[in-house]
């Protein structure tokens, strides 16, 4: 059999032939998933915390979506885990599915809930017999995104993350948000009185460029040290445009100096986001950004240079947020 690291010690051949894809037009049907190999055996039961899954053969995506991403089910999700070495994973409901959770509820099942748990998103007032059914498919939050369509009334917000949680407690939940450190430092108090666990996606969306002392960070930081909120090591594309993401280091190290038992690793693949500058169409099929996840994990595992700690965030923070109910 031929061995994964064997695959990736083909490298340079990769290399050559990246050449010829555009880093922003790839299907992730048609992806090489030949990864940069890590720099050592992941733990077992490692969890990969934020992909996707676009399956609109067979789930249709809303009407209300603001974009329409190319097809990656859950085959390709497979030959991801399976190129890092990942043994579990959490599946997150994209916007363009809108809160229709059937596209990810088959995923769950076809994944199995020992190795995967899912994030979803509900309809204001969606009734308990409907939590119930989705905590029986192995959902374990529900994810707020404020970044999609941008322009969100916090009031409204903070409100409906009170009233949320009241819902969720019960269930053993949490609530997950896609927001900026601006939206952030406003949600602040609102966040420290919550009853569940906040986990906030990609560093929180702060800018790697503007360094550690940017509007927002702080509070981000105050709450990530009072155990209020968990913060996803994920998507260092949406945060850096270094080529390396050699700015987001700093980030990363000073996180887990604080609290490494809240932190969470995520890769976001198969990767919606597009070039700079693109407007977005409901009509307009967009293919996938080449990210090659293997870096990714290998930023993390150079920049926590501590086992203890790389276990705890791939393996033992996910199982206490995701698996422990």
């Amino acid at each position: 059999m031929i061995s994964r690291r064997s695959i990736l010690r083909a490298l340079p051949v990769v290399a050559g032939l990246a050449i010829l894809a555009p880093r922003f037009a790839i299907s992730a049907v048609s992806r090489s998933l030949a990864y940069a190999a890590t720099l050592q055996k992941l733990p077992a039961l490692s969890c990969d915390c934020h992909v996707h899954v676009f399956d609109p053969d067979r789930f249709p995506y809303a009407e209300s979506r603001t974009y329409m991403p190319d097809k990656s089910p859950v085959t390709v999700l497979e030959q991801h885990l399976k190129a890092l070495g990942l043994d579990r994973v959490v599946v997150v409901q994209p916007s363009p599915y809108g809160t229709d959770n059937r596209c990810l509820t088959d995923a769950l099942a076809r994944l199995g809930t020992q190795r995967a748990r899912g994030v979803a998103v509900v309809e204001e007032g969606i009734e308990d017999t409907k939590l119930a059914e989705l905590h029986a498919a192995g959902i374990r939050g529900v994810r707020l995104n404020l970044e999609v369509k941008g322009g969100a009334d916090l009031t409204a917000v903070s409100a409906n993350l009170d009233s949320l949680a009241e819902r969720l407690a019960p269930l053993g939940w949490h609530i997950q948000m896609y927001a900026n450190l601006e939206t952030i430092k406003a949600l602040a108090q609102t966040l420290r009185k919550l009853p569940v666990p906040v986990v906030f996606d990609h560093y929180g969306h702060l800018d790697a460029a503007k360094g550690l002392h940017q509007e927002g960070y702080e509070e981000m930081v105050s709450l990530l040290r009072e155990g209020r909120i968990h913060v996803k090591l994920s998507a260092l594309y949406r945060v850096s445009l270094q080529d390396d993401y050699a700015d987001v280091e700093q980030f990363a190290k000073a996180l887990v100096a604080i609290r490494p038992d809240r932190l969470l690793w995520g890769s976001d693949f198969p990767h919606t986001m597009p070039p700079a500058g693109t407007t977005r169409s409901k009509d307009k099929l967009e293919l996938f950004r080449n990210e090659d996840n293997g870096r990714a994990l290998n930023c993390l595992l150079k920049w926590v240079d501590d086992q203890a700690v790389i276990r705890q965030i791939l393996v033992d923070n996910p199982a206490q947020l995701y698996w422990k109910v």
